[in-house]
């Protein structure tokens, strides 16, 4: 049997998916087991403020991809490593955006299921796609991404 190699990483989900998933299963919750906690208004903005900063973090990091002309899909083959931009703080901006709208949008709408699935999605965000693009930098870059990696967080 030969082995077959393949220039990608190899996560098990698409990070956008996983996020749907998990935003679904807050309004999914928020149906099914309704908190009985009252919900003060200033809740809604700080949830609305939460996805505007989220969605302006991933959008500034997904522009990074285009300025270095390398792929966005976790299934593609990476060209460079991005350390511009928001990836200067975070070795993951457009997840961590991703945490920000998943607090952010069931709060704008009366919901905290989303806070409780956070730490959930990003454990699931760690074990089915961002361990697998580490492991696929870290072999591709070997000592460029290690050094990238000691410098710069994975969140924050």
């Amino acid at each position: 049997m030969t082995e077959h190699t393949t220039d990608h990483a190899n996560v098990k989900i698409h990070p956008p998916v996983l996020l749907l998933l998990h935003v679904l299963g807050a309004f999914l919750l928020s149906w099914a087991l309704p908190l009985p906690f009252t919900f003060p208004k200033p809740m809604e903005w700080l949830g609305y403020a939460l996805v505007f900063a989220g969605l302006g973090f991933a959008f500034s990091a997904v522009s990074q991809f285009g300025k270095m002309h390398t792929t966005l899909d976790p299934h593609g083959s990476v060209k460079t490593i991005v350390t511009s931009g928001p990836y200067r703080f975070s070795r993951n901006p457009i997840y961590l955006g991703f945490v920000c709208t998943l607090i952010g949008l069931p709060l704008a709408l009366g919901n905290y299921w989303g806070v409780a699935l956070s730490p959930i999605f990003v454990l699931s965000m760690f074990q089915l796609v961002i361990k697998h693009e580490e492991a696929y930098l870290e072999k591709k870059f070997k000592d460029v991404y290690t050094s990238y990696k000691s410098r710069v967080r994975r969140w924050l």
